[in-house]
């Protein structure tokens, strides 16, 4: 094989990984590189067109024929086959929503979730109500996957199993929410062992026990309540520009970047995640709790993925959910607006409205 065959071969491969990462989230590029994309996606179909032209003419380009069993074919297949995995497209993930009430009519709940503009569904929701130790238990979350839907299938379906196996889970709720997030972390790395490719996942979720909320957070999506009418954040973006974050990430010998946005690592553009085994150094899956009364101040709560809150202030999504008692139409009617407003990410809503604010 000839030095510029060679040469050619390599670079495709190299063009070829690098979109194929792109297209499916594993490597996301800041837009100041966008023209550079750009020039290596025309510059691999080019080379695609040169390598096809080597398999079917004999001596094209001055190279032998690449045969369909050769190294470099079988290299295109694996690396193809590999892709057609890693996809969860949109078309297999249309809008959904749905709704439900609790058992002692103290609370409702409407989910609704939908692809947006994105290729591909990387958020995943849980609502779900448990009768536990003669209490009505309610559970909440939104999971917000980065690098794949991995991470955040994983958390989803794992998260709540595990808090409510605690031991301590209705006598001290706090601690067993923080064990919980750092035991489902700690097997989904496990898990990940024979794993190339990194994936995480923010958690925004919250418990509901007795006349107690509880809202845990990891990342970027986001719990705010509607107390007397006006908006509340309950929860905290964990970006790695905060003071406190940042000095926490260089404390542990990491480094944050401006790289389109600030990121650890000039990688990640959140400083707490579930996963992301290459930098759980830096990127830590502590949660941060903050416990609300319900009482009749308290209306509604909403979670939500940074979909929503990339295009929708916290004030206007109050605004917006409160006069729908429904809250599964309110959780699509902010859905609509923040695909309506050009939001570029996977949305996903979850509204829960407690009765107790109408006086009962």
């Amino acid at each position: 094989m000839n030095k510029e065959r060679i040469i050619g071969i390599t670079f495709f491969r190299t063009c070829l990984q690098y979109e194929l990462l792109m297209n499916f989230g594993e490597i996301r590029v800041p837009r100041d590189f966008g023209n550079f994309v750009v020039f290596i996606a025309i510059v691999h179909r080019i080379l695609l067109l040169c390598f096809f032209q080597l398999s079917v003419v004999p001596g094209g380009f001055g190279c032998e024929p690449v045969e369909s069993g050769s190294d470099e074919m079988g290299y295109l297949n694996s690396v193809l086959q590999q892709s057609s995995k890693l996809v969860h497209t949109a078309a297999e993930d249309s809008p959904v929503s749905g709704g439900g009430l609790s058992q002692n009519s103290k609370f409702s709940y409407g989910y609704a979730s939908s692809p947006g503009k994105r290729a591909s569904m990387e958020d995943f929701y849980e609502t779900r109500i448990n009768g536990i130790d003669g209490e009505i238990v309610g559970l909440f979350g939104v999971f917000d996957g980065h690098g794949g839907a991995r991470a955040a299938e994983y958390v989803q379906k794992n998260l709540f199993r595990n808090l409510i196996r605690h031991p301590k889970f209705i006598s001290d709720t706090k601690s067993a929410i923080a064990d919980a997030y750092s035991y489902t972390d700690s097997e989904f790395l496990k898990s990940e062992n024979n794993q190339n490719r990194d994936a995480g996942s923010t958690a925004s979720t919250a418990v509901l026990v007795g006349d107690r909320l509880l809202v845990a957070n990891v990342g970027d999506s986001r719990a705010v309540i509607c107390r007397g009418g006006k908006a509340f954040a309950v929860s905290r973006d964990h970006k790695p520009d905060q003071s406190d974050e940042r000095q926490r990430i260089e404390n542990a010998g990491g480094f944050v970047m401006w790289a389109g946005t600030w990121r650890v690592g000039g990688v990640l553009a959140v400083s707490r995640a579930f996963g992301d085994r290459l930098l759980k150094q830096y990127v830590v899956a502590d949660p941060e709790i903050q416990e609300e009364k319900i009482d009749s101040s308290l209306e509604f709560l909403i979670l939500a993925s940074d979909g929503l809150w990339d295009v929708v202030t916290n004030e206007e999504a109050v605004a917006m959910t409160r006069p729908i008692p429904d809250p599964e139409m309110a959780a699509r009617r902010l859905m609509e607006e923040a695909y309506q407003r050009g939001s570029a990410d996977n949305i996903t809503c979850v509204v829960v409205r407690f009765f107790t604010s109408q006086g009962e």
